[in-house]
């Protein structure tokens, strides 16, 4: 039995879509890692029960540190992109969180940094507070160790790991951990079009940047030489993808889980050797009206098929792929751990 809702809401399923294909669902993906971390930090003695951890987040990943403050109890403060929702809001605020909404832009690297330079000023003025540093901190690796036990016991054999990239977590610590036991493990990375993570932020996207797989400043916690392939997916490719998964699979699922699941349909189909494992890292709730309402628009998966590149300079809209070869970070996404 449980002893908390995180253990719950936290747990994944994997769901075999058959033909070599494996979903990795979660209900919300970070909640593995932020209870991991609280509790490392708590275990430490870094943090103890009634003291104030903070971080920035555009809403995955405030959740997941709501319920891990919850179970702890720890007070949580949260600077908030401006596409925290209101279904969001509402729980964060029921469940004690203090939220500070960043206002809203168009432009996703000042709303990201307007978030960190905030989080810095609520530091200097508290300095008993902790940083979670979600993008940075290692910590955040831990959660999803047995994540990668359970994906190892009970599918085995030759792997591919298809998985958003974001702030390098999920797919880094799962992609290690997976090593561990078999080094041949590939790793595929998804990224929008619009991020600095893989040097695609001089392609915008017109319509939409995929939230939590990109980002608009370098995060220390992506480590690039783990990655042999890259897929970038803009808005249209990714509603094709996210209305087939639930079309064809019955699982509903966001819009950055139809990205991975575009990509890994390809990877799979090119390497049927191989059993190709993706992560769907959220539900489609949020996604219900620029997604799911407008599934008329999806373009049958069979008809998409990526620009294959050999450098960054060459990518362009709506899907295109390259094999990274686990080289190291781009010069726009070169974190300084000093500075």
């Amino acid at each position: 039995m449980d002893q908390h809702a995180s253990d719950a809401i936290g747990r994944p399923d994997l769901i075999d879509l058959g033909g070599g294909l494996v979903c990795l669902r979660f209900e919300t993906l970070k909640v593995v890692s932020a209870v991991a971390a609280v509790r490392q930090l708590i275990e430490a003695g870094t943090v103890r029960p009634g003291d104030t951890v903070i971080d920035s987040s555009s809403g995955v990943y405030a959740h997941a540190l709501a319920l891990a403050c919850h179970r702890y109890g720890l007070r949580c403060h949260i600077v908030g992109s401006t596409t925290v929702d209101p279904t969001l809001r509402a729980q964060l605020d029921v469940l004690g969180v203090r939220l500070e909404q960043m206002a809203s832009t168009d432009d996703l690297r000042l709303d990201q940094n307007r978030r960190v330079r905030r989080v810095r000023e609520i530091i200097a003025a508290h300095p008993d507070y902790h940083w979670m540093r979600q993008y940075h901190d290692p910590v955040h690796y831990l959660g999803y160790r047995e994540v990668a036990e359970t994906i190892r016991r009970e599918v085995g054999g030759a792997l591919t790991l298809v998985c958003g990239v974001g702030t390098g977590v999920s797919s880094g610590a799962l992609g290690t951990y997976l090593r561990e036991e078999d080094p041949d493990t590939r790793m595929v990375g998804v990224q929008p079009f619009g991020s600095v993570t893989f040097a695609s932020d001089g392609v915008p996207d017109r319509d939409i940047i995929i939230a939590g797989i990109g980002s608009a400043i370098p995060f220390g916690n992506v480590d690039h030489a783990l990655y042999d392939t890259v897929h970038w997916t803009g808005f249209e490719a990714a509603l094709s993808g996210t209305v087939d998964l639930l079309r064809r699979h019955a699982v509903f699922a966001g819009l950055s889980s139809g990205a991975a699941y575009l990509a890994a349909r390809w990877e799979r189909e090119h390497d049927p050797a191989r059993t190709v494992v993706f992560v769907a890292a959220d539900t489609g709730h949020r996604y219900t009206d620029s997604v799911f309402a407008r599934h008329k628009e999806a373009v049958a998966v069979e008809d998409l098929k990526p620009l294959h590149i050999t450098d960054t300079a060459e990518l362009r809209l709506p899907w295109a792929r390259m094999e990274w070869r686990r080289a190291g970070a781009p010069r726009q996404a070169r974190f300084d751990r000093a500075g």
